[in-house]
């Protein structure tokens, strides 16, 4: 069984962090200098998932009031389909309930399914479109939102999704 971890993402994290992006996003990721930058800001929250002490994904969000905004999430594609991105959504919500952030937001390409569907699965809901919204390919983003994440019916939906990831 291997050894699951969720951690604050560090400086010696981004080299690792930029190999998943490149994997997943080709020559459009995020610079280091993007990552960097993010470390240093105020308002960003950034983990790390480790299976045997090896990165295989992150999540990174702003706090902002009592938003949360998620700026980037990603697994390794050898890793996907095991429930990893689950729990880095799940760790980010439990900060959010620590730090009262009640709305969390974010921005998928309209051609990305499988992240649309595990938002829903959060209960994410697409309440508009940005049009051409990414340079490569000036694809359009949904903009999707959270309920009130304090609200009963909520909760009960992430206490759902934790226990069924055990």
């Amino acid at each position: 069984m291997e050894d699951l971890q969720i951690k604050k993402m560090e400086y010696d994290d981004v080299d690792r962090i930029l190999q998943i992006e490149e994997l997943s996003y080709g020559e459009h990721h995020w610079s280091r200098d993007s990552f960097i930058a993010e470390l240093n800001n105020k308002i960003s929250s950034y983990f790390c998932i480790l299976l045997d002490t090896v990165c295989v994904g992150y999540i990174g969000f702003w706090k902002i009031i009592d938003e949360a905004h998620v700026t980037n999430l990603s697994i390794h594609p050898e890793y996907r389909k095991r429930g990893l991105g689950q729990r880095l959504l799940l760790k980010m919500v439990e900060e959010c309930y620590k730090e009262k952030i009640k709305y969390i937001t974010l921005e998928v390409r309209e051609s990305n399914e499988k992240a649309i569907k595990l938002y829903e699965k959060f209960g994410f809901k697409s309440l508009g479109i940005r049009k051409n919204y990414y340079q490569d390919n000036n694809e359009s983003a949904l903009i999707m939102w959270s309920e009130n994440i304090f609200d009963k019916k909520y909760k009960e939906l992430y206490d759902k999704i934790k226990s069924d990831l055990g």
